[in-house]
C-alpha cells in the first residue's frame, strides 16, 4: 500500500469519528490539533517503544515513565489483554470486581472502593489522562469497553505526589494499544437479557505509522429480579464508542500522536425510591455523551534526555428526564469540560540516579441545573508542577521521592510528598516500604449544589456556599420546620489530606511459586461528609457538606499464585480490612455513646461493637483456577467472596455498630469456557453467578446467573 493510500484510510477513519462528536466539537478538535505542538505526553507517553518490546512486565504508571514491574517500589497489580480476554469481560466493572482488594460500589453507577476508601477517592485514567463525569462522587466504570485495552494497571496508595487531587487512594490507569500489530479483530458477544457486544479493532501499522481503530456497540434489555416484575437493578441501555489513535514518527528520536475516544448512551430509567417508608417510583430517559481528544509530541534529545508535551480535553454531557408516578417531573443536566496542558522530562543522569520533573495547567468547569443556572459554569483553574528523583545506591536498593505542588484558584494550595523504597534480600525475597500524602479538593457539587429531590421525597442538599444563605430564605418563607447543630457548623470547606503507608513482602521461587504480604494503613483528616442541617415542615431532609470526620482504614492484603503445572494456574487473594471515625471512637472510649440492645432498652455501646465505616467489609477474598493447553483450549472458575457490611444507621446513634443493618455476605461463582484455533477463530462460553445469589437493594448491579457466548475472529499477520 503506498503512503498516500495509507494516509487517506487514516484520515478517513479519523474524520467519522469527528462526524459522530458533532459539528462544535469538530472545531474543538481541529483547534486542538492546531495547539499540539504546545501540547503533552504524561506517562504513556515516555516509552511507547519501550511497552512494545517488553509487554506488560513494564509498568507506566508507579512512576510515570516506564520500569520493569520488578524494580517498582510501591504495590501494583497488572491485568493484561489474555486475562481480559478469558474472563469474558466487556466492561471494566467485570475485570475489577475479581482483583484482590476491590470492592465495586453499586451507589450512583459503578465505582471501585480501593483499600476502604471511597470511589471518588481512585482517579480514573485512560492512556494517563483523567476522566470526568462523576455523579455524587462516583465515576460510572460502566462506560469503558474493554475491546482494545493492551493492560489495566492499579497502583495502590496514595499517589497525589504525581497525580494531585483524587488520587488519596490510588490510580487505576487503562492503557490502550495504538501499535497493536493485528491487522483486524472481531468480536461478538450475546448473553442473557438480551445482552449484546459486538467489536472491531483495526490497525496499521509500518515503520512510520501506528494507526488503530476501534468500534463497539453494546446494549441490554436490563433484568429483573422478580419474574414479570417492571422494578429492574440494571435497566435497558444502548451505548456505541469509538476510538481512534495515530501515532507518526518523524525520526528515530520524535513522534506525534492523536487519540479520539466517544462514547454515547441511552438509557431507559425505571426507579424506585424509598425515603422515609415511602416508595416513589419514576420512568424516563437518560443520555450521556463522553468524548476525549489527544494531541501529544514526544522527542529524544539522547539516550539521557527525553522531553514530551501532551494537550488534552475531554467533555461529558449527562441528562436525565424522569416523570414520577405523580407527575411530577425530574430533570438533571451535567455538563463538565476539562482541559490540561502538561510537559513532563526524563533525565537519567547516571546509572544511579534517574530525575523526571514536569509542570502543567488544568482549566475545568460545570455547568449544571443543580447548580445556581444551567446557563453559568461554574469554573476553576489548577497550576501544578512535580518532580520524583530514583536512586539506586546499591545494587538491591532502590529509593524513590517525590514531590507535588498544586495551586488551586478556589482552595488553599496542596504539597503531595512521598518516598518508598525496594530492598531485594536475595533472589527470591524483596521487601517493599511507601509513606506518602495524598490531598482531595472539594469538588464542585459539593460547594455549589442546589439541588431538590423530586422523584425521592422531595429532600435537599445544598453546596456549602449555598447551604446558609439558601436555607435562610427557606426559614423567611416559613418552609423549614427544624434546625439542628450541624447547622451552625457549616463554613468554608477545607481540602480533605490523607497520610498512607504501606509495606509488604514479595516472594517469588522458580517462576511457580508467588506470594505476597501487604500491611496498609491510610488516615485521612478533614473527611468531607454529607450532613443533615435541616427539615422542612414536610419532615424531608435538608442535607449539606461539612469538614466533620477524622477516619482511618487499615488492614492487610494476601495475594499469591502456583504453577501447578504447565497448563494449571491457582492464585488467590485475601484482604482483611478495619475501618474507623476516630471522633466517634473517642466519644464511645469516653462512654458518651448509646445503643438499644435486643429489648429495645438503651445501654452504653461497648467498643467492641463499634464496626467501622459504612459500605466496607472486614473480609474479601478471591480463588481462580485457569487452565491452558497447547491446542488452544482453555477454562477458568472464579470465585469471589465478601462478608457483610453495615448499610443503613437504625438505633439513632449515628455510629454503625453490631445493632444496625447489615447487608448479608455472599459468594459469587464464575467460570467460562473457550478454544482458540490457528485460523484466528476462537469460540467462547461462560457463566457468572452460578449460585444465583440476589440482593436487590444492596447488590443492584449483582444480577442473577447470566450466560454469554463469545465469538471472535482475528486477521492474523502473516509475519
Amino acid at each position: 500500500m503506498r503512503f498516500s493510500q495509507l494516509s487517506i484510510q487514516i484520515l478517513d477513519s479519523l474524520l467519522y469519528s469527528i462526524h459522530l462528536c458533532g459539528v462544535k466539537k469538530r472545531r474543538l478538535f481541529f483547534y486542538f490539533i492546531l495547539l499540539s505542538p504546545m501540547s503533552v505526553v504524561a506517562q504513556t507517553r515516555m516509552a511507547n517503544d519501550t511497552l512494545q518490546m517488553l509487554g506488560d512486565s513494564v509498568v507506566i504508571t508507579a512512576n510515570r515513565y516506564a520500569r520493569k514491574l520488578s524494580n517498582v517500589t510501591v504495590p501494583v497489580s497488572i491485568i493484561n489483554a489474555k486475562q481480559i480476554q478469558e474472563i469474558g469481560a466487556i466492561r471494566l466493572t467485570d475485570v475489577l470486581k475479581e482483583q484482590p482488594g476491590l470492592t465495586m460500589t453499586s451507589g450512583f453507577g459503578a465505582g471501585v472502593q480501593l483499600q476502604g476508601l471511597n470511589p471518588d477517592y481512585t482517579i480514573i485514567l485512560i492512556n494517563g489522562e483523567p476522566l470526568v463525569g462523576r455523579t455524587a462522587g462516583v465515576l460510572d466504570l460502566n462506560r469503558i469497553a474493554l475491546g482494545n485495552i493492551k493492560k489495566i494497571e492499579i497502583v495502590k496508595g496514595p499517589s497525589s505526589s504525581l497525580y494531585g487531587s483524587e488520587a488519596m487512594a490510588g490510580v487505576i490507569n487503562i492503557i490502550t494499544d495504538a501499535a497493536n500489530a493485528m491487522p483486524l479483530q472481531a468480536t461478538f458477544r450475546y448473553g442473557t437479557y438480551q445482552t449484546m457486544d459486538a467489536g472491531v479493532n483495526h490497525s496499521i501499522v509500518n515503520k512510520s505509522i501506528s494507526y488503530q481503530g476501534y468500534y463497539n456497540y453494546f446494549s441490554t434489555d436490563g433484568f429483573s429480579i422478580r419474574p414479570n416484575s417492571t422494578s429492574r437493578t440494571t435497566t435497558p441501555i444502548t451505548r456505541y464508542t469509538i476510538n481512534q489513535q495515530l501515532k507518526y514518527n518523524f525520526s528515530d528520536h520524535t513522534n506525534i500522536s492523536l487519540s479520539i475516544r466517544a462514547t454515547d448512551e441511552k438509557v431507559k430509567s425505571e426507579i424506585s425510591v424509598v425515603n422515609g417508608g415511602a416508595t416513589i417510583s419514576s420512568y424516563g430517559y437518560e443520555h450521556n455523551t463522553d468524548q476525549n481528544f489527544n494531541a501529544s509530541l514526544n522527542h529524544k534529545f539522547s539516550n539521557k534526555l527525553k522531553t514530551s508535551f501532551r494537550g488534552y480535553l475531554t467533555e461529558y454531557n449527562g441528562r436525565q428526564d424522569l416523570l414520577t408516578v405523580a407527575g411530577v417531573p425530574y430533570y438533571d443536566l451535567l455538563n463538565h469540560l476539562f482541559q490540561r496542558i502538561e510537559n513532563q522530562t526524563d533525565w537519567n543522569i547516571s546509572q544511579q540516579t534517574n530525575l523526571i520533573f514536569g509542570a502543567g495547567t488544568i482549566l475545568e468547569g460545570v455547568k449544571s441545573n443543580r447548580y445556581d443556572s444551567e446557563q453559568i459554569r461554574k469554573t476553576n483553574s489548577i497550576g501544578y508542577g512535580f518532580s520524583q528523583i530514583e536512586l539506586n545506591p546499591t545494587k538491591n536498593l532502590i529509593v524513590i521521592g517525590g514531590i507535588r505542588f498544586d495551586k488551586n484558584e478556589a482552595f488553599a494550595s496542596a504539597f503531595s510528598p512521598k518516598i518508598s523504597a525496594s530492598y531485594k534480600i536475595n533472589e527470591n525475597n524483596k521487601l517493599k516500604f511507601s509513606i506518602g500524602q495524598g490531598f482531595k479538593a472539594p469538588d464542585f457539587r459539593q460547594i455549589y449544589l442546589d439541588f431538590t429531590n423530586a422523584a425521592a421525597g422531595g429532600y435537599s442538599v445544598f453546596g456549602s456556599d449555598q447551604a446558609q444563605k439558601v436555607i435562610a430564605q427557606l426559614m423567611n418563607a416559613g418552609q423549614v420546620g427544624t434546625l439542628y447543630n450541624t447547622y451552625y457548623q457549616l463554613n468554608t470547606l477545607k481540602p480533605e489530606y490523607s497520610n498512607g503507608m504501606h509495606f509488604s513482602w514479595d516472594y517469588e521461587s522458580s517462576n511457580k511459586t508467588f506470594l505476597s504480604i501487604q500491611l496498609f494503613r491510610n488516615d485521612i483528616n478533614n473527611l468531607i461528609q454529607v450532613q443533615q442541617v435541616a427539615a422542612y415542615v414536610t419532615g424531608a431532609q435538608i442535607f449539606s457538606y461539612l469538614n466533620v470526620g477524622r477516619a482511618f482504614t487499615q488492614g492487610v492484603e494476601v495475594e499469591s499464585k502456583y504453577q501447578l503445572n504447565p497448563n494449571i494456574m491457582l492464585s488467590g487473594g485475601y484482604q482483611f480490612l478495619l475501618s474507623g471515625d476516630k471522633d466517634q471512637i473517642a466519644q464511645i472510649k469516653a462512654g458518651k455513646v448509646y445503643t438499644r440492645d435486643a429489648n429495645g432498652y438503651s445501654r452504653l455501646l461497648s467498643l467492641s461493637d463499634y464496626v467501622g465505616l459504612s459500605n466496607i467489609s472486614k473480609h474479601r477474598a478471591q480463588f481462580k483456577c485457569n487452565y491452558h493447553d497447547q491446542k488452544g483450549f482453555f477454562a477458568n472458575i472464579r470465585f469471589i467472596y465478601r462478608s457483610r457490611w453495615a448499610v443503613n444507621n437504625t438505633n439513632g446513634n449515628e455510629v454503625f455498630d453490631n445493632g444496625d443493618e447489615f447487608a448479608k455476605g455472599y459468594i459469587s461463582v464464575n467460570s467460562s469456557i473457550g478454544k482458540e484455533y490457528k485460523n484466528g477463530l476462537s469460540i467462547q462460553l461462560g457463566t457468572d453467578n452460578i449460585g444465583n445469589y440476589v440482593d436487590a437493594v444492596n447488590l443492584p448491579n449483582l444480577p442473577g446467573s447470566t450466560f454469554y457466548g463469545i465469538l471472535k475472529y482475528q486477521l492474523l499477520n502473516k509475519k
